[in-house]
């Protein structure tokens, strides 16, 4: 039996021998790790954030940039999960199977992001009031049109994705008045799921579904890290150079278009009032995500590929741990971050402890007076979180190596 990954975790093709009962050995693209697990870590500090009571982001240089560094997340976890799944579709070879490996997965991901994660992120049961559709959400429902997508030309794929990456930024030159009717008309939920985001009351009276991640842009964002798998299959000084300048272009394209605000955001930062300029100028808008803001992320995060493929070292192979169990991280970190909330706030603030099984990340009531953490705490959370997580990752990691097990691929 050919082992089925998770999208975010498929590799290129296996090599030929295999032991009975197990997997065989495959070879991994190590900058691919890296930067996932990478990209892990990085989220984990948002996450501890949102239990802290520090804002996402402000006037300051210590909690603006306790935010931003965390935007890379969202663009290179969905933009390499498209990469992930092109290398899984060109190991597997079978276009039917390789649209049915991504929609069950998809819906997998969906149906776990509405219970599992979102117990996880409140430890509570309420669901009369709230529903979460976060970043898994949105993979999930990506995954499933890029079954659709799969089935086209590569280079249709690309196009579309890069299009829908650049041209989704076009409402911002329509007025924003003219979207009201349209959210408030008996399509506007479907208009908020593509699109807008934002809150979503499912029944009157009933549970409200909070949309943190839109589908637009984002399936355009997998759909271009399907294309960009397709570098993978040129040598490494070609690929090198490919990657070099599609991450120089994105970041150039970014600082032209947000130095001279042409194109891109919705608002403009020459001119902001209350906050230094530098701040005004990185604070582009992720919900829903901006091209400005997709620029900013994916360009780096593209530049990073070629410099880390000969990635050695404790720190780099510590990454990489990650980087091959993202979605098991991913189940795992947020009751954990959970749990070390509760644990700080029996220490220091016990009458917030109620805060703690609110309707977070989205709907909580604001944080209790006196209740926000210092930045080094919330630093001193987020280094336990991830040294603890390290050791059930690598466990997983080995286990997925060995092992061809069926449930083994929806983690």
């Amino acid at each position: 039996m050919t082992t089925m990954s998770t999208p975010v975790d498929a590799q290129p093709a296996e090599q030929p021998s295999r032991q009975a009962g197990f997997a065989p050995t495959r070879p991994r693209i190590a900058s691919l790790d890296v930067i996932r697990g990478a990209v892990m870590v990085l989220m984990a500090i948002d996450h501890v954030r949102v239990y802290s009571g520090v804002p996402p982001g402000g006037p300051t240089a210590g909690v603006f940039l306790t935010r931003w560094v965390t935007h890379f997340c969202a663009p290179a976890f969905v933009f390499l999960a498209g990469t992930a799944a092109f290398l899984y579709a060109r190991r597997a070879r079978d276009p039917r199977a390789v649209s049915q490996f991504l929609l069950t997965r998809g819906i997998w991901l969906i149906l776990l992001e509405l219970t599992v994660l979102r117990i996880g992120w409140t430890f509570n049961f309420d669901y009369s009031t709230y529903l979460l559709a976060g970043v898994i959400w949105m993979i999930g429902w990506c995954l499933v049109l890029m079954a659709v997508l799969s089935r086209l030309p590569l280079g249709v794929v690309g196009v579309i994705g890069v299009a829908m990456i650049g041209l989704h930024d076009l409402t911002d030159l329509v007025p924003r008045a003219t979207f009201g009717p349209v959210l408030q008309s008996g399509a506007g939920w479907f208009w908020r799921l593509l699109y807008f985001g934002g809150p979503i009351e499912l029944v009157t009276g009933g549970p409200t579904m909070a949309v943190l991640y839109s589908i637009v842009p984002w399936v355009g964002v997998m759909a271009a890290g399907w294309a960009f798998g397709a570098v993978f299959d040129l040598d490494p000084a070609r690929r090198r150079r490919i990657c070099l300048m599609i991450g120089t272009v994105a970041v150039a394209a970014f600082l032209v278009l947000r130095g001279f605000d042409l194109y891109g955001a919705p608002r403009p930062w020459q001119g902001a009032q209350g906050v230094p300029g530098w701040i005004a100028f990185l604070g582009t808008t992720k919900y829903p995500a901006s091209l400005l803001f997709l620029l900013m992320t994916l360009g780096p995060t593209i530049l990073l590929v070629p410099l880390l493929e000969q990635a050695r070292g404790p720190v780099a192979n510590a990454l990489a741990v990650f980087g091959r169990v993202p979605f098991f991280y991913y189940l795992l970190h947020i009751p954990l971050i959970h749990l070390l909330a509760i644990g700080v706030a029996a220490i220091r603030s016990p009458g917030a402890l109620p805060w703690l099984f609110d309707d977070h990340p989205m709907m909580m009531a604001p944080a209790p007076e006196g209740y926000r953490w210092s930045l080094p705490l919330l630093y001193a959370v987020f280094a336990v979180a991830v040294g603890l997580l390290y050791f059930p990752c690598r466990w997983f990691a080995g286990l997925k190596a060995l092992r061809s097990d069926r449930w083994l691929s929806y983690l």
